[in-house]
């Protein structure tokens, strides 16, 4: 990341943090096009399903989108502790990340689907927007509690080192974060306001 773009968001926070939004609604918009990418991507997208408790596979290698092969169910717990918890594939390392093309994947953390609330697989750019400002839907973050969710829950990490073949999530952990903070400074915008 460049010192400029450091910088600026620094500058961002700080203003925001005081109060005083200084962000524009156009680089908002510009951010949240860069979060859309992010979390519609297959590597976060597979796992934000909702009640119906499947994983998806898709992504370049997968081809059409399907549910999990092998009729995985993650269940009410979301970790498959009802039938087959997900870590009995997705074995917890300290290093997470796999480079053999089809391990299963691994990450230093428990495997898990995303709380039903946050199903937003295959939805629109609006919708997961929305989602994502609205406390009810978002687990009840704010926008710097939503930065700071995804700089420590060690699992959506992986989505930029997926090891293997699999393709990353595009830009990177930081720079995600950095546009979260952008867009909260802006005022949450979504293109629909």
């Amino acid at each position: 990341m460049n010192y400029f773009l450091i910088f600026f968001i620094s500058l961002v926070a700080a203003s925001h943090a005081e109060g005083e939004v200084i962000a524009s609604r156009g680089e908002g918009l510009t951010a949240w096009n860069r979060i859309y990418e992010v979390v519609s991507h297959p590597r976060c997208s597979n796992c934000h399903v909702g009640p119906s408790d499947r994983p998806m596979w898709s992504g370049p290698s997968y081809g059409e989108p399907r549910p999990h092969g092998m009729m995985i169910r993650a269940g009410d717990s979301r970790i498959g502790a009802e039938t087959i918890p997900c870590r009995t594939c997705h074995v917890t390392n300290e290093t997470g990340g796999q480079d053999v093309p089809h391990a299963a994947p691994q990450v230093a953390d428990a495997w898990r689907l995303a709380p039903v609330e946050a199903d937003w697989f295959g939805r629109s750019s609006d919708f997961i927007c929305a989602q994502l400002r609205d406390p009810a839907r978002n687990g009840g973050r704010t926008v710097e509690e939503l930065a700071e969710h995804l700089g420590h829950d060690v699992i959506l990490h992986w989505a930029w080192a997926p090891g293997g073949t699999r393709e990353p999530a595009p830009y990177d952990l930081e720079s995600h974060i950095a546009d979260l903070r952008l867009w909260g400074a802006a005022g949450q915008p979504c293109a629909s306001d």
